[in-house]
């Protein structure tokens, strides 16, 4: 009996499964077993269909297909080709060592790509379970992306017979071992970004404030509430932020391109962080993710490593903004369903905005606020003290006026930030500073004499809670890096106070 191995998705992370078949002397039949789901239970006659195409006559014996382990639900059309490649070289002396195979296959032995298939790759490839991998040809252009592995990119299913029959004639291929985009590199690592800004800072004008706590929150990805006027500029803000956000590692490219390909898009492998903005009438579960038998990815998590933005935060639902805490403080969200646990990354850039009242003129200097004052305190009620906690830096936007002029662009705030990262990543830090642990803090955020009297006199005067010191401290941190100090001077912590909100 022969054994190959594929994979499938379980959530949001593959698991390896070995296919194997057996050919018994009864009545002929064709049955697969191993909890296959309706997309593989249709490939019997997928294959049978291939296999005939190639004139190879089916055994007239009963052929199980077992899907190992037994216990583990599987999908996927890319179950097609493992399985008629053990059929079609049963009888042979072939071995499969080492090799995995992917496809779904067309009535006419045709390979064509999946929509779960470079997900299910790259999950394998970053835990070291796979080396050669058998893909069609049509999949080649996202899979040769992922390093480390060696590819045999094959049309149709003769040619994957062919891999095992003659494999001195076999292509392959090596995968990328790096992107072809600008990059720094960093502790023999390399970082990409891209230096295009379709939407610039400068085209803001004024807001000084506003571009500097900008500048801020993207140098270490901290989280911003913008109050201010309707058309102020809240929105255009948060919409520039992205293109001026650190530079990524492959590794984050490829994370980015696997969200991409779950959520049915096609990866683009462009190192361009996610900005992700859902409306505040979305459901809690397109924000969070849910199901009812299997978790499925929501924003928040298609977020990772990127921007999600919530505009007009105080109309979103109570029980949203509240479940907003755990994602924001352990960069991660386990979704739980009677049959699966899932675990998603929520390391991102948290931006939100606001009005300032329910009618929006409160800071106005030329319009009237027509609410009480009961009604603006219920409006702002909306958020709660816990989540403002989470909040590293509250900025006010004054209104636009006739004398205001453009000012810093795009390109530059990237430069900024762009060193920034540099001196953030060469002082031994596996994090940016907004993301740092309370371990991470004591190490990195260390304030001279002045400063620390200064924060000392703050926790005194605004009775601060752990986490805002330490959100103090990861602000001050990339305040001074700005600076290109080694230390967090009376300045940086100064500054940072400035951003809590009031």
């Amino acid at each position: 009996m022969k054994h190959l191995q594929c994979a499938t998705l379980d959530g949001f992370d593959a698991k390896v499964v070995d296919v194997e078949v057996a050919f018994v002397r009864a009545l002929p039949s064709f049955a697969i077993v191993g909890l296959a789901q309706t997309s593989i239970q249709e490939s019997k006659e997928r294959i049978k269909s291939a296999l005939s195409a190639i004139d190879f006559k089916f055994p007239p014996q009963k052929v199980t297909v077992n899907l190992s382990p037994s216990d583990l639900r599987k999908e996927g059309s890319h179950f097609d080709l493992p399985i008629a490649l053990l059929i079609a070289l049963q009888k042979t002396n072939n071995t499969f060592n080492d090799f995995m195979a992917f496809g779904e296959l067309g009535l006419d032995g045709k390979l064509k790509d999946t929509t779960t298939l470079f997900a299910i790759v790259l999950s394998l490839a970053k835990d070291n379970y796979i080396k050669k991998i058998i893909i069609p040809n049509e999949s080649l252009s996202k899979i040769s992306k992922i390093p480390g592995l060696e590819i045999y990119p094959v049309n149709t299913l003769s040619e994957a017979l062919d891999i095992f029959i003659m494999p001195q004639n076999a292509k392959k291929i090596s995968s990328l071992e790096a992107l072809e985009y600008p990059h720094i590199t960093i502790n023999q690592k390399r970082y990409y970004y891209t230096q295009t800004f379709p939407l610039d800072f400068k085209e803001i004008k004024g807001q000084e404030n506003a571009k500097r706590a900008s500048l801020i929150a993207a140098c270490g990805m901290h989280n911003i509430l913008f109050e201010g006027s309707p058309g102020c500029g809240k929105s255009m803000s948060a919409k520039r932020l992205p293109f001026i956000l650190p530079p990524m590692s492959l590794d984050e490219i490829l994370e980015k391109a696997k969200l991409d390909a779950l959520e049915g898009k096609e990866p683009d492998f462009k190192p361009q962080r996610t900005f992700r903005s859902p409306h505040h009438t979305s459901t809690p579960a397109s924000i969070f993710g849910g199901g009812s038998r299997n978790a499925k990815i929501g924003e928040v998590s298609l977020a990772n490593n990127g921007l999600l933005f919530f505009d007009e935060i105080p109309h979103f639902p109570k029980n949203v903004l509240e479940s907003l805490r755990e994602p924001l403080e352990d960069h991660h969200l386990l979704i739980s369903r009677v049959n699966s646990k899932i675990k998603y990354g929520t390391k991102f850039l948290f931006v939100s905005a606001m009005n300032p009242c329910p009618c929006g003129n409160l800071l106005s200097n030329t319009k009237e606020c027509k609410c009480n004052e009961l009604e603006i305190n219920r409006y702002k009620k909306r958020l709660s003290s816990p989540l403002l906690d989470r909040i590293d830096i509250y900025i006010q936007m004054s209104e636009i006026s006739t004398t205001d002029k453009s000012t810093i662009s795009s390109k530059e705030m990237f430069e900024k930030v762009k060193a920034t990262f540099a001196i953030q990543l060469k002082r031994g830090q596996t994090e940016l500073n907004g993301k740092l642990d309370d371990q991470e803090i004591r190490k990195f955020c260390i304030l001279d004499q002045d400063s620390q009297t200064v924060l000392d006199q703050a926790v005194s005067r605004f009775e601060l809670s752990q986490r805002a010191i330490n959100k103090t401290l990861k602000l001050a941190r990339t305040i001074a890096d700005l600076d290109n100090c080694e230390q967090i001077k009376k300045p940086h912590l100064i500054e940072a106070l400035q951003y809590r909100f009031k």
